[in-house]
């Protein structure tokens, strides 16, 4: 069973800065993908930021300059920098890992953390 679990969301001020984390914990052999997601109310979910274990890294243009994704391996944990947050930024955002058991491989979800821009 794998599980993720988030957390560093929270109430910000236009301009701020958070930064969000999430662990997984179980047994597998490897993470593929680790990407976050955000869901406004009213919208559907949306990739707000994805990673290989390649290190390679997309954004949506929304958050381009702004966001930054990063991923400690050894420690199964993905993080999102995210700086110069807008009220338009305000969503529940969940973690997705693609992960590799010894069975087989699937994607996961965080519980979701929500974050508040306002001022």
């Amino acid at each position: 069973q794998v599980q993720l679990v988030e957390s560093g969301g929270g109430l910000v001020q236009p301009g701020g800065s958070l930064r969000l984390s999430c662990a997984a914990s179980g047994s597998f052999f490897s993470i593929n993908y680790m990407d976050w997601y955000r869901q406004a109310p009213g919208k559907e979910r949306e990739l707000v930021a994805h990673s290989t274990k390649g290190g390679d890294t997309t954004y949506a243009d929304s958050v381009k300059g702004r966001f930054t994704i990063s991923r400690d391996n050894p420690k199964n944990t993905v993080y999102l920098q995210m700086d110069s947050l807008k009220p338009e930024d305000t969503a529940l955002y969940y973690c997705y890992m693609l992960v590799t058991t010894h069975t087989h491989t699937d994607g996961y979800w965080g519980q979701g953390t929500q974050v508040t821009v306002s001022s």
